[in-house]
């Protein structure tokens, strides 16, 4: 998998992934379970729908 996203995004996703989980939790409700997906991709470093539509965040070379 070749990352396509960068470290801004990281940032980001990381911190609209661990609010999606606490809002979750605090409402009882398994959406919350989303900001994992958001964590995920963030940890990897790599989206699914930025590989489909060919985006990245990354610095260019």
């Amino acid at each position: 998998m070749k990352k396509n996203v960068g470290t801004t995004d990281k940032v980001v996703r990381v911190v609209l992934g661990l609010a999606i989980i606490a809002l979750g939790i605090y409402y009882g409700s398994w959406w919350g379970l989303l900001g994992l997906i958001l964590l995920a991709t963030a940890a990897f470093s790599w989206c699914g729908l930025y590989a489909l539509f060919g985006i990245s965040t990354t610095k260019a070379k």
